[in-house]
């Protein structure tokens, strides 16, 4: 016989007394007569089937609203509860029989120990400690009128119990309301393209300020959960949370350090090493359920007291997706199976659910409103701020689990409140949406292009990286893009992170920028990685100045932040790797598919220039610091203005005083027959003119330079069809160690017939696919150009006729400076590429 009330209608009271047998965990199978569902093993198996299932089937359906994972996993829960297949008391006692309560929940709580544990494993506690007086003072004054909106729900709804205490039950309700659900922020701020702007830094550390301030009143909440205990009860358990806290950091911490230090730099840690950390889980929860705090509260503080590091590193990676991803939705889909949404009789139910979300979300946004004005933060930022802080998931469904179980909050006030805390976290995002746009009007800037750019300016570029891999190859062609006194280059790396719905994915946005530092997870510290090799090639070579940026987002959105940084930076081109790279044996296989869309959409959508990168090393080994190397780079030249745009970039390159260019110029035989564009047939034929009349005065101007300069060659080569046109290309026998290439999107000619009849990659246009392809049998690197063409009011090309070799002096002058650019010394040293990562 055993007292229990844990998943008990509304219509069974309390003190109900349940009587059942004791059962065994396994069958002995259906041939036996057994009936599966009368053991414990193949019910839960059941059991938690239909909650994944039912969880995942809500994720799917909300999916094109966008909305937190939190709301779909609450209401497959509910849907599962006695609101909705719960009421038919065959289901209910068939798949969710009462005798099964203490296993269900048991693994719930187990995965909720183990995922408060990485909560406060990915919290880096510097962070609070350096987020200054304007986060802690938007926390506290967010708390505080939400907070007494509790106190006045606490007077109105009389159902609390005589046995429990006032300021338990005030408190309780104070913490839901009031509180700030980190990892669901951090994912609506990710999905606004809001986490690295201000206002996003700001919102992720007031949230932290508030969740550290709500975990201390939990602890005090359920100290005082028992009215009838002693006073000296509640002292006692006060004393004791604070001893296991100091224990923990002044000890704990020390320990584990002293673990981490004893690991050789690079080695893993060992099985043994990792058990014993988790072992340590388990241990604080017991510890601090003992003495009289929820077993989660310990499990967080000893995740918060271990070194971000290797060490958090590891254990997030083995535990995150099995505790997020399984056993995490079980305690939410608990939460919506105790939750009886049938209790709204009459109007007094969702007359409290409407009345408390306003109060709330106004409350919230009055006291940060007034923080901010105080701070001198723009009115708008505030507003938007306190909608924000009204964001709500996990520690809210804690609270309210802890509070039922310990008969502080009834069954009225916790359906009240799943309500409320699912109508909040969904208006969240639609509001802020329709309230802010994080992308400002822009003054419009003319130099999107290489070949617009000045030869006696800053070259501004926005490097794009998915991973460490991209690094060596692209410092090697920034450095031999010639960066020089006249014109120095502004290189913004901006690091490419898949927003993947872990905390632990977006926690390091929001972590210190300095190198050198423990990472908080995997991803950090590729990111770190990427820096510091930015960084040395900063230091190594002169006149380059490295901007590190990071973003994080999904890959269908992912285009967008890099056309919105590329936009504020002002930036003349993007260079973005190939979604394929090359393996030992020589083929190119493809990493990751999303890339490619990524690329794809990119094209179509940036402000400025795209190049995209083949990686095969550029002549790796070697910078060009070395006085020793050199780069030999051919540019294949057809016309149009993706190939007037790779001429540029050519031309900038052979300035560089260990820079070979060759530029092969590819001329269609007379007899061949002639084809233009077909994208429009009124307008082509006096488009290709104009395109025509430009790629002379571009050749005409290289044929010049090359007569003078024995450092650039130029050649012709006159072919009738595809087939010549490759031919052309294999006679220069591997030995470039650079392609540049336009991508002639919109174009045919009879030079490239035949070429995207079979084309596997169409982004990179006929040529870059042909070259870009494993069976094209070549060690040089690719670099397909596409030119952004800004368009006059009358449709000309605004940008087609500037140079960079024209662009502040003749072009005699030009060619007296090129005629002595080998007198310019190059400051450098030795230290190679390798080095840089």
């Amino acid at each position: 016989m055993e007292n229990t009330t844990m998943l008990t209608p509304s219509h069974v009271s309390d003190s109900t007394l349940i009587c059942y047998k004791p059962s065994m965990t396994t069958t002995n199978g259906v041939w036996h007569g057994d009936n599966p569902l009368d053991y414990s093993v193949p019910l839960f198996i059941l059991q938690l089937t239909l909650i994944v299932l039912t969880t995942r089937f809500f994720v799917f359906i909300l999916k094109p609203f966008n909305p937190p994972r939190v709301i779909a996993e609450i209401l497959g829960g509910l849907f599962l509860g006695p609101s909705v297949l719960g009421r038919n008391e065959t289901f209910a006692n068939i798949v969710f029989p009462l005798k099964s309560a203490m296993v269900l929940e048991t693994l719930a709580n187990i995965g909720l120990i183990y995922f408060l544990f990485l909560i406060g494993l990915e919290m880096d506690v510097s962070i609070v400690k350096h987020t200054g007086r304007k986060a802690v003072s938007l926390a506290i004054a967010g708390m505080i009128l939400p907070s007494i909106v509790g106190v006045g729900i606490s007077f109105v709804l009389k159902e609390r119990d005589e046995s429990v205490n006032e300021v338990s039950y005030v408190l309780y309700l104070g913490i839901v309301l009031s509180v700030t659900s980190f990892p669901v922020l951090a994912r609506i701020l990710t999905q606004l393209k809001l986490i690295n702007t201000e206002l996003g830094k700001l919102a992720l550390s007031t949230s932290l300020v508030n969740d550290v301030l709500a975990w201390v009143l939990l602890a005090l909440a359920i100290a005082l959960s028992e009215a009838n205990s002693s006073s000296w009860a509640s002292v006692w358990v006060v004393l004791a949370n604070s001893f296991f806290v100091g224990f923990c950091f002044f000890v704990v911490r020390p320990s584990v350090s002293l673990l981490i230090k004893k690991t050789p730099e690079g080695k893993p840690f060992s099985k043994f090493q990792i058990c014993v950390v988790l072992v340590g889980v388990m241990v604080s929860a017991f510890i601090t359920d003992v003495i009289g705090t929820h077993s989660i509260f310990g499990a967080f503080v000893y995740g918060l007291v271990i070194p971000n590091g290797p060490l958090a590193a590891a254990i997030i990676e083995k535990l995150e997706d099995f505790v997020s991803g399984l056993l995490l939705p079980l305690f939410y889909a608990i939460s919506g199976l105790k939750t009886n949404v049938t209790l709204a009789n009459g109007g007094r139910f969702w007359a409290f659910v409407f009345a408390i979300v306003p109060l709330t979300c106004l409350g919230k946004m009055v006291g940060t409103l007034f923080i901010s004005i105080l701070f001198d933060i723009p009115t708008r930022d505030g507003v938007v701020l306190g909608f924000l802080m009204n964001t709500k998931g996990l520690i809210e469904m804690i609270v309210l689990n802890i509070g039922r179980e310990q008969k502080v909050l009834g069954e009225e006030i916790f359906s009240i409140m799943i309500i409320v805390t699912l109508i909040m976290t969904a208006i969240v995002s639609p509001i802020v949406t329709l309230i802010y746009k994080p992308r400002k009007i822009l003054i419009p800037y003319r130099k999107r292009t290489i070949q617009s750019s000045r030869a006696d300016a800053e070259l501004r570029v926005l490097v794009c990286i998915h991973s460490p891999r991209n690094v060596p190859t692209i410092i090697n062609l920034l450095e031999a893009t010639n960066p020089n006194k006249m014109s120095p280059i502004c290189a913004y790396v901006l690091h490419l992170v898949e927003l993947t719905g872990r905390a632990s994915a977006m926690l390091f946005v929001h972590a210190t920028t300095q190198t050198g530092g423990p990472a908080l997870n995997k991803t950090q510290a590729q990111t770190e990685h990427i820096i510091t090799a930015f960084r040395n090639f900063e230091e190594h070579v002169s006149h380059v100045a490295v901007q590190p940026l990071t973003a994080v987002s999904p890959y269908s959105t992912m285009h967008e932040d890099i056309c919105i940084s590329a936009e504020e930076k002002r930036v003349a081109t993007i260079i973005i790797p190939f979604h394929k790279q090359q393996t030992v044996d020589g083929e190119m296989l493809e990493t990751n598919p999303a890339l490619r869309m990524v690329n794809h959409n990119l094209l179509q959508s940036a402000p400025c220039s795209v190049a995209i990168l083949v990686d095969r090393g550029l002549n790796g080994s070697n910078r060009l610091t070395s006085y020793k190397s050199s780069h030999k780079v051919a540019v294949l030249f057809f016309g149009g203005s993706d190939d007037r745009e790779a001429l540029s970039y050519g031309w900038r390159m052979s300035r560089h005083p260990r820079v070979k260019l060759t530029v092969m110029h590819f001329i269609q035989r007379k007899d061949a027959t002639q084809t233009f564009n077909a994208d429009d047939d009124q307008l082509d034929e006096q488009r290709s003119l104009k395109s025509n009349k430009l790629d002379e005065e571009c050749i005409n101007d290289m044929k010049m330079i090359s007569a003078n300069d024995d450092s650039v060659k130029y050649i012709e080569k006159v072919v009738s069809n595809g087939e010549e046109t490759i031919a052309a290309i294999r006679e220069m026998n591997n030995v470039n160690d650079l392609l540049i290439v336009g991508r002639g999107h919109g174009s045919s000619s009879a030079l490239t017939e035949g070429l995207t009849d079979w084309s596997e990659c169409p982004e990179l246009g006929g040529i870059g696919d042909l070259l870009a392809s494993s069976d094209f049998e070549t060690t040089a690197s690719v670099l397909v150009m596409h030119q952004y063409v800004g368009q006059g009011p009358d449709g000309e090309d605004v940008f087609a006729r500037e140079k960079p070799w024209q662009s502040s002096e003749n072009f005699n002058n030009m060619r007296q400076q090129h005629k002595g650019r080998y007198t310019t010394k190059l400051v450098g040293t030795n230290t190679q590429t390798s080095q840089f990562l």
